[in-house]
């Protein structure tokens, strides 16, 4: 779902060091573009070894800021784009670049620009194994996450020097991830704790054979990403490995009562609150508990039966005969068993009759006791998996409608309208 967040309006400055990784930064700043960002791009006279500023120039239909191009006739210099830019991504960020910024050094301009900026920075750290875990650079990196500079971790594989460990600079989609909670940030989800149950439970006949629905997952995924870019703490109860969304918490269940459980598990902790760092402004050191009503998004299709005697091993149809009768258990109900005090939930349902559909969501609400309902009638089996959606909110008091159009998209409009709640 991270190809559908738009970013229309945001200003995104991007910085690239000499690594031998910084070819991925094209593809880093192709991504900001394609959601809508405007991106600038400031290098040192090391990554101009690596790729061309012209690339970048070409990519972000900008003026790259390197030591040849710096103009105190516009902003293009260190302290115009810092002043211009909502947020500063450094991608990637050497070894050499992260001690120097941790002790305020600036002898090159991407240096210079980050010690002028004010913003929220993101530093992608790109280095050889050893480097990285050097115990000088691990005392700077954590000397830089307490001065508002958020790392994205590096990846653990075969690195250029042809050794195997960890420096490999993460991949452009997980520093967009990582950049969208700095970019789409909203007081109201800021630091609240959310579960979003998501896809269709999977009901064991056997070791080889299931019941289940169509679900995709996609609302839920969709869901989770833009709560994550709203700001909020995410856990997401799935049962299908999500493909694109943002570093939220995960829990992979199958069977409805797995989703019973660990939503419920999920929902204790939600109501802990959430303990936050102090930003660097911050007199005190300590982190401060932040206790905002939790949410739950049931978003999964939950069977309504499982198979009464789950088998192991394969059943043979030798064994079967010609006509097998299955025989089915009701599901528990999830939302009517789980404990939502202190909780607002908004439920999902799926219906196919346009007619009662409207009057099916609000017994709904009454019956199972929820703030919302996400209403969306499908036309037939080919209505799930797709990447669009149109909803239908009917809260007590009014419905809205959100017309047709990308699931994370529907996700963000949903969050502006539960905001009232």
């Amino acid at each position: 779902m991270l190809t559908q967040v738009r970013l229309e309006g945001k200003k995104v400055l991007v910085g690239v060091t000499g690594s031998i990784a910084a070819y991925k930064a094209c593809d880093l700043v192709r991504l900001y573009v394609k959601a809508g960002a405007e991106v600038r791009v400031v290098m040192t006279e090391s990554a101009k070894r690596f790729v061309s500023p012209l690339t970048f120039e070409a990519l972000s239909a900008n003026r790259v800021l390197h030591e040849s191009t710096e103009s105190w006739a516009d902003e293009i210099n260190h302290i115009g784009l810092g002043e211009w830019a909502d947020l500063f991504v450094i991608a990637p960020a050497t070894a050499n670049t992260l001690n120097k910024m941790a002790s305020g050094i600036a002898d090159n301009l991407l240096l210079q620009a980050v010690l002028a900026y004010e913003g929220p920075i993101l530093a992608a750290p790109a280095a050889n194994t050893r480097m990285v875990e050097n115990p000088v650079t691990v005392a700077n990196m954590k000397r830089l996450a307490l001065n508002r500079v958020e790392l994205v971790e590096p990846q653990t594989k075969l690195l250029a020097c042809n050794t195997v460990g960890k420096g490999a600079l993460a991949e452009p989609e997980t520093i967009f991830a990582a950049s969208l909670k700095h970019l789409l940030q909203k007081e109201y989800w800021y630091n609240r704790r959310v579960v979003v149950t998501g896809g269709g439970t999977v009901e064991k006949i056997d070791e080889v054979r299931y019941l289940s629905n169509f679900s995709s997952g996609k609302m839920a995924e969709a869901l989770a990403t833009a709560l994550y870019a709203a700001g909020a703490d995410v856990c997401l109860v799935a049962t299908r490995p999500p493909s694109e969304i943002p570093p939220v918490h995960v829990i992979e269940v199958q069977s409805a009562e797995e989703m019973l459980t660990y939503t419920q598990e999920a929902l204790k902790t939600a109501k802990k609150g959430i303990l936050v760092k102090p930003d660097f402004h911050s007199e005190s050191n300590q982190p401060e508990l932040v206790q905002k009503t939790p949410w739950l998004f049931m978003a999964a299709a939950v069977s309504d039966y499982r198979p009464a005697y789950p088998q192991s091993g394969k059943l043979k149809k030798e064994q079967l005969g010609e006509r097998w009768t299955l025989e089915l258990v009701q599901n528990p109900d999830i939302l009517m068993s789980l404990d939502r005090s202190g909780v607002k939930t908004l439920a999902f349902k799926a219906e196919m009759d346009a007619s009662s559909a409207l009057d099916s969501a609000r017994k709904l609400l009454e019956r199972k006791k929820v703030d919302a309902v996400a209403l969306n009638v499908l036309k037939d089996a080919g209505s799930f998996g797709s990447d669009t959606n149109a909803v239908t909110l009917v809260t007590p008091e009014e419905t809205a409608e959100i017309p047709l159009a990308g699931k994370t998209a529907v996700a963000f409009a949903l969050l502006d309208l539960l905001e009232t709640l």
